[in-house]
């Protein structure tokens, strides 16, 4: 191979690169499911009437993070947690898909999650024991 074709090769090789980096910095959001904030594997999705509740749990680590039904319209969207005998770890926003998580150390106690989206809340029980 001479140098003009090994400069193409690798001229087409970078087109193809950033055509594919544009790609996919272009579209984040359309493939996005679920939010992924919260490390460990989900345990438990407590659904209510305009959202769920979905709680992970890592080690003695206890993660929640509240979703909308229906996403896509900014509503007032909470989530708490509360290790037994401590006091609830909650935090809100008005956003149009999820509740910021809330992370707690729980270790072998039973924990309380609550959700809401807009007017309508869950509490659950003690779970998780």
């Amino acid at each position: 191979m001479d140098s003009g074709a090994i400069r193409r090769r690798l001229g087409a090789g970078l087109a193809v690169l950033t055509a594919s980096l544009l790609f996919a910095v272009a579209a984040p959001g359309s493939a996005q499911a679920a939010p992924a904030a919260c490390a460990g594997r989900q345990v438990r999705m407590l659904p209510f009437s305009t959202g769920s509740v979905l709680v992970y749990k890592n080690g003695g680590r206890v993660c929640a993070v509240t979703v909308q039904k229906h996403p896509g319209t900014k509503r007032a969207v909470s989530v708490g947690v509360q290790a037994r005998g401590h006091v609830t770890v909650r935090k809100s926003r008005k956003h149009a898909r999820s509740s910021p998580p809330v992370e707690v150390y729980a270790g072998h106690r039973c924990v309380r999650v609550s959700g809401s989206v807009g007017s309508a809340t869950y509490t659950s029980g003690w779970i998780l024991c």
